[in-house]
């Protein structure tokens, strides 16, 4: 699907082809201009026609159609080819969406793939639109825009991020059974996380030492520097996330593992105090059992006192037990 499609000229919009077709036309018609072509999801035909027309790598071309690619930046000739993977915070559900953006540059043509529901592109083509100055210095600056674009964007994520991570903080002391299983997605959510911004500073690395090379405006290595920067925070804070999960994840197992030993000492000192009271009551019973026997030679059968004596046997035989469990501190 074609979302925009537009040739520049002198850093305004020239002109609004409604096909590809022509907008090969009005790039090869209109000398200096260049073209920038916004596609969501394309088709194996429209790829095909793109990459024929600006001979665009066919390693490059399959990638950008299979997606599933980790951030990277690769360079064809005269055609770059970049790697972008934003990320965005959901507070209704409070989880990170994480989308593919795939740029090709060349020497007067930007053609951005994107895989995901986001508004960043549009953005940035409109802000790059109000700002002829900049978009007049070529695919270089819209490549530069992207990015300063996606790593903005990273800012509410690490926001949302950090806020998660100080609930799970409250949930450990208040003995949610359901933190465990939070700090694992949260765990996964900042490896994912990881993942995407990480190689992004090796990318823009690279463009940086390539800024003598190939001649870069002075204002877009300044704007790159800044990037740079605001990535180096970002990746700093991803880092830390990691830490504080990974420690918050061990803290969890030793609390778990103290309320199981706590639930185990209240369960043996329950133990202890029904064998204390069983072994008390025993004692009576073992009496009343032997004399309930009446064999006819049993001593103290004819004896007056032996029921009086039967009586204080079994109750001092009792309290003498009673006085031993309690002297152990088990009653």
């Amino acid at each position: 699907m074609i979302i925009d499609n537009a040739v520049y000229l002198d850093g305004h919009r020239a002109a609004h082809p409604e096909t590809l077709e022509q907008t090969f036309e009005t790039l090869d018609a209109v000398g200096g201009s260049m073209a920038w072509i916004g596609l969501y999801r394309p088709t194996i035909e429209e790829m095909a026609e793109v990459a024929q027309e600006f001979h665009l790598h066919d390693l490059a071309v399959e990638d950008a159609i299979n997606a599933h690619q980790r951030p990277k930046m690769e360079r064809y000739d005269q055609m770059l080819f970049t790697v972008l993977r934003p990320a965005r915070y959901v507070d209704e559900t409070e989880t990170v969406e994480f989308g593919e953006l795939h740029i090709f540059t060349g020497p007067n043509y930007v053609v951005t793939v994107r895989h995901a529901e986001t508004a960043g592109v549009g953005l940035v083509r409109k802000r790059l639109e109000t700002n002829p100055d900049l978009l007049r210095l070529g695919p270089e600056a819209v490549l530069y825009a992207l990015l300063d674009r996606v790593v903005d964007d990273y800012r509410p994520v690490v926001a949302g991020l950090e806020n998660d991570i100080d609930e799970i903080e409250d949930q450990l002391f208040a003995n949610d059974p359901s933190v465990s299983r939070r700090i694992y997605e949260l765990t996964r959510e900042v490896l994912q996380f990881q993942r995407a911004v990480h190689p992004l500073k090796r990318l823009i690395e690279g463009l940086e030492s390539g800024f003598t090379k190939h001649g870069t405006d002075i204002e877009l290595q300044r704007s790159l520097r800044d990037v740079h920067d605001h990535l180096e925070h970002i990746v700093s804070r991803a880092d830390e996330f990691r830490d504080v999960l990974q420690n918050a994840l061990v803290l969890d197992g030793t609390l778990t593992s103290n309320r199981q030993n706590e639930t185990s000492l209240a369960q043996n000192e329950q133990v202890k105090r029904i064998s204390s009271w069983a072994a008390i009551f025993f004692a009576p019973a073992l009496v009343t059992g032997i004399y309930g026997m009446n064999f006819k030679a049993m001593p103290e059968l004819e004896w007056d006192l032996g029921y009086p004596y039967a009586l204080v046997l079994m109750v001092v035989a009792g309290f003498v037990l009673w006085l031993i469990f309690k002297w152990k501190q088990w009653l």
